[in-house]
């Protein structure tokens, strides 16, 4: 009988992969993340979005390089040594989140998490599907299939 509560109770918890964009700090669903790697050389793709950065070769994947502060209508991301590419699969296409930096992983209660906002920093609400409060941080949850569909 204490099986299905263990399972119960272990369903609730979801570990989130925190990042900062801008001033915000976002995060997201761990098991959606393939990799997190610096940024490489990249090739330019023209008359692309003003949020694509370009496309790389990744280990014989084409993938395409976002800038994730753009996406959500903030500043770009000035490249420096903490700024890093999270690897995302999106319905069979590989898709690289640039961010500023990494932060840590964080157990949330499924149950703490709240509705997101309509504007969360200066961000877009429409890309958040909630906000989980630690005792430090408020951290707006992507709802990464929204961020990497085209712009309509």
């Amino acid at each position: 009988m204490s099986k299905p509560a263990e399972n119960n109770s272990e369903n609730k918890i979801i570990e989130l992969a925190t990042f900062y964009v801008g001033g915000a700090v976002c995060g997201m669903d761990i098991l959606k993340i393939q990799e997190i790697n610096k940024l490489m050389e990249m090739t330019q793709v023209p008359q692309a979005s003003e949020y694509v950065m370009g496309i790389l070769n990744l280990r014989g994947q084409i993938v395409t390089i976002i800038d994730l502060a753009r996406k959500l209508g903030l500043a770009s991301t000035q490249v420096n040594e903490k700024t890093r590419n999270i690897i995302v699969n999106s319905k069979s296409e590989h898709v690289g989140l640039l961010v500023d930096r990494i932060s840590d992983v964080i157990p949330a209660d499924k149950t703490k998490i709240e509705p997101p906002p309509v504007n969360l920093g200066g961000v877009q609400g429409k890309y958040f599907k909630g906000v989980f409060k630690t005792s430090k941080l408020l951290v707006g949850i992507l709802e990464i299939e929204e961020v990497l569909k085209a712009d309509q």
